[in-house]
């Protein structure tokens, strides 16, 4: 907003917005300062234009009351000359102070905006899988974008503003009384009757506005979860029934945002009528004081202008507070991501792990359940030695994934003890911790860039020998020589131009790349085709050389090679042995084990 001379009446499709806002309700935005105060000359250079330009404006109604009574008024034009050429020189330097504010200020919004998105990004990187498990990414994605834009406008626009229209409005009221005090006693008995029912119904348009925004964020959670998986919105021909819920949620943010803007029409009217009939009242005792030779006709004009001018810093800041109250909601739900601490935490004085490496893992009595649910593992014993290959079999829900979440430590176990290379892993730095493992996934992530780029996720500062190396292992090389691109070739959001074994040997690309001692592998060919699940075998061969690997087993025909296979049953171990150990021993491995055999032949 740029500074004016001599300022228009209020415009009371502003004023519409005139709050209450109690100090409590804004404190959030004091999470800002520290973000604000990273800039100290640029902040300080923006207050000094902000109160040259200020100071500058109430200087203009004061040299045209001078112009009035001893110009017009006295007739001399030799005077309105003069009075003419002070207005335009404090108007220039009015005009050079705004425009430096301005831009200072608005450079600092900026600069703000992007360091608390760059905080909350890199915050919600480092908190754990418990977060998580409880909130929506499409939620937390509105509030790194959508909340953060917001907060634009307080730190930028909404700051410079409030803070003028603050000295604004003490100004106009020193210039008014020193001025005329029977004219300024009469807008200070006027005032209350204006404002008090503007201020009452603004409260109403409050718990309006907030359903509406209510409304909205429902609407943008539901688009945003729904075109997040167009694809089984089509598989299950759900097109015309999510389009009818969207279309209810739609009319539900229509009505509610209706219902305040005739809230807000209403009280738009009130401000008008009471606005003219209060500046009608004013001029009125204004020309009595003139005929009655109280005051001059330029002290009665200056008068105006000083009272237009708090007038209209009044409704300013009475935006920018109901402005404020919005972001403070937006920087409350920032801050709280902020303020979030991981539940996995580091100890004071981590330990190192042995290097080299030794690729051991060792669980004693391990225990585990999900926020006081039922245990999902107990009292899990077992190692795995270097360079052993150690398979996990069970029914869905026996806790199999759930292991090898807590080896990596996304979550810490109940009860017991997770060793790698015989450190407790709660007393080892998360990050070495998390390099002794690769990582390949039932469903791998793929990102959308290229696939250069994915492979080299796994070392970010590997060459392109290395990435070309790695993907030969993987046997991913020879399909990406048939890509118009290479290695340079996008493969979209999730890899959706890929089949599912090539972003399996993508993702065995990667860890191959990474080169980490321990192995584990989530169901890695469970769901590919047999052709597929051939070539990605022959990559996780080429990646378990010399590895230490733990494997969770869908198809037991990958894992008859095992050094160890342990059958889990409720968070237990029930069984264990070779291959051919557990199908001499009959059992439950034995009755699965015969029925997939039997079905691979018919097959």
């Amino acid at each position: 907003m740029t500074d004016q001379a001599v300022p228009v009446q209020a415009d009371p499709d502003k004023m519409m917005a005139t709050p209450v806002v109690s100090p409590r309700k804004l404190q959030p935005l004091r999470k800002l300062v520290p973000f604000m105060l990273r800039y100290p000359w640029q902040l300080g250079l923006t207050v000094a234009f902000l109160l040259i330009s200020t100071v500058a404006s109430l200087a203009i109604p004061a040299l045209l009351g001078g112009a009035i009574d001893q110009g017009f008024v006295a007739q001399n034009l030799e005077n309105v000359g003069r009075y003419g050429w002070l207005i335009i020189a404090v108007a220039a330097i009015m005009a050079v102070a705004s425009g430096a504010r301005f831009y200072f200020i608005s450079v600092i919004g900026e600069r703000v905006l992007a360091d608390l998105r760059q905080a909350v990004f890199a915050h919600l990187l480092r908190l754990d899988a418990r977060y998580f498990d409880t909130h929506r990414v499409g939620e937390l994605t509105s509030r790194l974008n959508g909340d953060v834009a917001m907060i634009r406008g307080a730190v930028g626009s909404s700051f410079s503003l409030a803070l003028r229209s603050t000295v604004t409005i003490v100004g106009a009221l020193v210039m008014m009384l020193l001025t005329s005090p029977i004219l300024t006693l009469a807008v200070v008995v006027a005032a209350p009757a204006i404002l008090f029912p503007v201020i009452t119904f603004a409260r109403r348009l409050r718990g309006m506005s907030r359903k509406t925004q209510d409304a909205l964020a429902d609407l943008s959670a539901m688009a945003t979860e729904m075109l997040g998986a167009t694809r089984t919105v089509k598989s299950f021909t759900q097109e015309p029934v999510q389009a009818a819920h969207y279309d209810e949620r739609s009319e539900a943010s229509y009505r509610a945002e209706v219902r305040r803007l005739l809230a807000r029409s209403v009280l738009v009217g009130m401000v008008i009528f009471l606005g003219t009939a209060a500046l009608v009242f004013l001029v009125w005792w204004g020309a009595r004081s003139v005929f009655e030779g109280t005051v001059t006709a330029g002290q009665l004009a200056q008068f105006l202008v000083y009272a237009l001018m708090a007038s209209g810093a009044l409704t300013n800041v009475s935006e920018v507070l109901g402005t404020l109250q919005s972001v403070a909601g937006a920087t409350e739900r920032l801050t709280e991501i902020l303020d979030t601490e991981p539940t996995i935490r580091e100890i004071a004085h981590p330990v190192a792990l042995p290097a080299p490496a030794l690729g051991t893992v060792t669980f004693e009595g391990v225990s585990f359940s999900y926020d006081g649910a039922e245990p999902v593992l107990q009292g899990l014993d077992f190692a795995v030695g270097r360079g052993e290959t150690v398979a996990l079999v069970g029914a869905s829900g026996s806790g199999k994934s759930t292991t090898l979440s807590l080896l990596q430590r996304f979550y810490d176990v109940s009860g017991g003890v997770i060793r790698v290379d015989g450190i407790d892993i709660r007393d080892v730095r998360l990050r070495e911790l998390r390099q002794r493992f690769a990582y390949v996934e039932q469903e791998p992530t793929i990102f959308a860039g290229t696939i250069a780029e994915n492979i080299r996720f796994g070392k970010p500062e590997a060459s392109q020998a290395e990435v070309e190396a790695a993907a030969r292992a993987a046997l991913v090389h020879d399909f990406v020589q048939d890509l118009p691109l290479g290695y340079d070739t996008m493969v979209g959001e999730r890899g959706v131009t890929l089949s599912g074994g090539q972003k399996q040997r993508l993702a065995i690309a990667r860890a191959i790349l990474k080169n980490a001692p321990i192995l584990l592998l989530d169901e890695a060919t469970s769901a590919l085709d047999a052709q597929s699940e051939r070539l990605v075998q022959v990559a996780l061969e080429h990646l378990m050389e010399g590895r230490t690997t733990l494997v969770i087993a869908h198809r037991l025909a990958t894992i008859r090679d095992a050094d160890n296979i342990l059958v889990l049953d409720g968070g237990r171990v029930i069984d264990q042995g070779t291959h051919d150990q557990l199908v001499a021993k009959g059992g439950r491995y034995a009755e699965l084990a015969k029925l997939q055999f039997r079905m691979d032949e018919l097959g």
